[in-house]
Parts: C-alpha cells; structure tokens; sequence
C-alpha cells in the first residue's frame, strides 16, 4: 500500500538525515511516487511524523509481546532488551538510537510531537519496570527501569560519536553483568 510505503520511508529518512532535514521531495523521491499522489495521502509532514510515530508504537509493541511470549523469565525478557543493542548494532553505529535521536531533535525544534515521541519511551519504561517487579524489585523496579534506559541510550549516543562495535559489545555485557547482580539482589530477598 502507497501509504505504508511513505511511512516506512519517511521513518528511515527521519533515522538517518533528521525529520528537519527531510523535505516531502525526499520522501516522495524515496517512494518513486509523484507529489500530486504523495499529497493524497499526507498533506503536512507533521502528518507523516504522526504516522511515523505510530507505526513505531505499533512495531514496539510487537516486539514487547514477542519478548514476553519467547521468554518465560523476566530476565531473558529483559536480557532481550539489552541485546537490542547488539542486533541494531550497526545502524546505531552510524546514526544513533532511532527513539533517542527522534526525541531529541523534535525537543530542539520544540515540536508539538514531542510528548507523542516520548511515549516510545513510556512503552519501554513501563514493560521495563514490569519485568523488574516481577523479577522481586517491586519497589524500586522503575529506578531500574530508567536506569537500563538511560545506560541504553548513553551506549547509543558514545556508539555513534565512536563509531565502535566493540564499545557496544563490551558495554551489553557489563549490562547483562548488572542485570545478574540484580537477580543476585532479588533471590537473597525472596
């Protein structure tokens, strides 16, 4: 479908050259559709960013439920999360997180779709912070919840201003090393 196709490609231009640096001449290019057909489907790009958005939303839960759904236990679950970083390796390399990069530009711009882009965060916080209750860390499951998103995304961002696979590697595993201690911490509790 033409208007999947616009999406997906918005997506990865937004990703790689910034929503401020992609015109409706780059998207409509990317897609090989004319603009009078490109304009059928969106009429701002504030509407494609909309779109973007929520089909990230939408792949994000998919990927929740998959975790959630191959993994009995809350660490493998969470353990999943981590090596996302590994898988998106070398995307992230040259461009960075997509959701940091995302929410990062549009707070610069100071974008009415910054509150929307940071539900993409919400999504992980929330799943995080479940998967560390159950592992025993009720009470503090959200502080551990924000500290594997911000340790994430500090891997992203030194990753890309490196351009290093193995700080990303070495960096995976002192988080998996961190996520033991914390199943450590959880099992001397119960």
């Amino acid at each position: 479908m033409t208007r999947d196709r616009i999406v997906e490609a918005a997506d990865m231009l937004f990703y790689r050259y910034g929503f401020d640096h992609t015109s409706f001449a780059d998207i409509a290019d990317a897609v090989r559709i004319s603009r009078g057909n490109f304009y059928y489907h969106f009429k701002t790009k504030d509407e494609i960013l909309d779109a973007v958005i929520a089909a990230r939303l939408t792949t994000t839960k998919g990927m929740l439920k998959q975790w959630e759904t191959e993994s009995e236990h809350p660490a493998d679950r969470i353990r999943s999360f981590i090596h996302i970083l590994i898988v998106n390796r070398t995307d992230i390399k040259r461009y960075g997180c997509p959701l940091g990069t995302l929410s990062s530009e549009l707070a610069k711009l100071n974008h009415d779709a910054q509150g929307e882009a940071k539900a993409l965060f919400t999504l992980f916080r929330i799943w995080l912070r479940k998967q560390f209750a159950l592992l025993g860390h009720k009470a503090e499951a959200d502080v551990l919840a924000m500290h594997l998103l911000a340790r994430s995304q500090g891997v992203a961002t030194l990753a890309n201003a490196f351009r290093s696979e193995k700080f990303i590697k070495q960096e995976v595993q002192q988080m998996c090393d961190w996520l033991d201690s914390c199943l450590e911490g959880a099992s001397s509790a119960l």
